[in-house]
């Protein structure tokens, strides 16, 4: 007899057993497979700050919208039970927004608004960013994402909610503590109570609206929020979020943790990273054991450094002409079976029974694609501010040029004596620098226009609507102003001879790129004619 005859004939008595033995009972449930869909998903985003998306500078950024919405979509068939959850300065950057960009960072924040409703933005805790432009935009952008506001030791009209998702009730509690923020005006106004009272009132609160799972926002920080997780072991997990910020330098969020049997949970901040914490309830019990497993998470973690390291890498080597391709395949290779490794971390074992959660965090990349109805409110919002803008400022001029001081005269006028640098130029993404801007309707966005023109703000340059002759990273970018040298090439020498590497940091910084090695990219402008012989 073969082996497989032998297979099915012992699976064939074993059904028939099996049916003996039930006479016709009912069938048990059993617990879902590892794979199953979550009964509740929830996405957890700490300190967005304000990023509505990256700048293009280089490939595969970390962040985006769009993307996030991408990422939700993508995973609605398998998930569809979610809300959105989050902690820490949402709708604005900085604290106190400066007065000529108030108008574009106030529909910055209704744009973040409008797309964190299409991702089903439950409830959020405020930092001290929220106020930056008064209570009333606040709660303006408050209802426009369709979220409570819970400020549960401050004055907030909501201390705990209540949200059914997937049939399990999803209590969310916040607390917040601006007045700790490091950046910002002072706010008298701004009252807040103390941390333990307001998480324990919340708690009760929640008890009473029948909530089955706790989750607490908290705008505190990691070291409080952990003091918080010692004192409520009644929470399931705490989102942690800053009580204030400000600046475009991106953070790297620390590995989940338990403190006892409450989760701390935290991203990196402008949605570099996501957190998706899926629950599997069984036999209607709202206990959850960790289905993840803290020591794969660490090891996750490290394989999520490494991977970052190997695309900076090999974003880097992609554009040097002078890296053999096959290093570059074999870095990529290497990134890929890292990649791989992660995701068998992240199929762990299902627990043998009881409710358990699983928590992953998962990076906001362009290659999830796009989202297109968050696409559209980003497209709608550059239109409106490249439009509002354009009126704005049309009047505006550069800074006048200073007794005996040079002025820039644009590379038309450089050319007439450096043809061949010209020719690098123009065959570098410098020497299209405008145009990317302008074909995205972002060539009056006070954020962008800065690095995609010469001599931006200083005296005898440019602004963000006076560019005549200056659109691009021209010359006078890296060697300075050129009028005196131009007038007299051969007393006058050019301001910088041999521009450093460091001149290009101020634009070629984070968020911008995420790694910038200027020795290796200087080279990328080099060309037969312009240096090099």
């Amino acid at each position: 007899m073969t082996f497989a005859r032998k297979v099915w004939q012992t699976l064939g008595l074993f059904a028939l057993t099996a049916v003996a033995a039930c006479n016709g009972c009912q069938p048990k449930a059993t617990n879902p497979p590892v794979d199953a869909r979550p009964t509740v998903r929830l996405y957890m985003v700490s300190d967005l700050a304000g990023a509505l998306e990256p700048c293009g500078c280089v490939k595969d950024q970390l962040g985006g919208m769009d993307h996030f919405g991408a990422l939700v979509r993508s995973e609605e068939a398998a998930a569809p039970a979610y809300v959105t959850a989050s902690a820490g300065p949402l709708f604005f950057m900085d604290p106190d927004l400066d007065a000529q960009k108030k108008g574009q960072d106030v529909a910055k924040a209704e744009t973040i608004a409008d797309a964190l409703a299409s991702v089903k933005l439950a409830a959020f805790s405020p930092a001290r960013n929220e106020w930056a432009n008064g209570p009333e935009t606040l709660e303006l952008l408050r209802k426009k994402s369709g979220a409570d506001l819970l400020f549960g030791n401050g004055e907030a009209k909501t201390r705990a909610a209540v949200r059914d998702v997937g049939g399990i009730k999803v209590g969310f509690l916040g607390v917040a503590s601006p007045a700790k923020a490091k950046e910002g005006k002072p706010m008298p106004d701004l009252k807040e109570g103390p941390l333990n009272e307001a998480v324990q009132a919340g708690i009760a609160d929640l008890e009473k609206q029948g909530a089955q799972v706790t989750i607490l926002l908290a705008s505190v920080g990691r070291g409080e929020a952990k003091r918080l997780a010692d004192n409520f072991p009644k929470l399931l997990a705490i989102l942690v979020g800053s009580p204030g910020g400000a600046g475009e330098a991106n953070t790297t969020a620390p590995p989940a943790e338990q403190v006892g049997n409450v989760l701390i949970v935290e991203t990196g901040n402008h949605l570099q990273t996501v957190g998706v914490l899926d629950l599997h309830v069984r036999d209607k019990s709202y206990t959850f054991s960790d289905g993840t497993g803290l020591e794969v998470t660490r090891k996750r973690e490290a394989l999520v450094a490494r991977i970052a390291e190997l695309r900076k890498k090999i974003a880097t080597w992609e554009a040097d002409p002078s890296i053999a391709k096959a290093d570059v395949d074999a870095r990529r290779t290497e990134m890929q079976k890292l990649e791989s490794e992660r995701a068998a971390l992240e199929k762990t074992p299902t627990p043998d029974k009881g409710s358990f959660y699983r928590f992953a965090l998962r990076e906001v990349r362009t290659n999830l694609g796009k989202d297109p109805a968050v696409t559209e409110k980003l497209l709608s919002y550059y239109k409106r501010v490249n439009d509002d803008n354009k009126k704005a400022f049309a009047d505006r001029k550069p800074p006048p040029v200073g007794k005996d001081e040079p002025s820039y005269v644009g590379i038309d006028a450089c050319s007439a004596c450096h043809e061949e640098p010209r020719k690098v130029w123009d065959a570098t993404a410098h020497g299209h620098a405008y145009k990317t801007l302008s074909d995205q309707f972002k060539e009056f966005n006070l954020d962008c226009v800065s690095c995609h023109v010469t001599g931006y703000e200083k005296p005898g340059g440019s602004t963000v609507t006076f560019v005549k002759n200056l659109k691009d990273v021209q010359c006078e970018t890296c060697h300075g102003p050129g009028s005196k040298h131009m007038k007299s090439p051969e007393k006058v020498a050019v301001p910088i001879p041999k521009p450093q590497g460091d001149a290009c940091l101020a634009c070629h910084h984070p968020p911008h790129v995420h790694e910038f090695d200027a020795a290796s990219k200087m080279k990328l402008i080099l060309g037969k004619g312009h240096e090099k012989k």
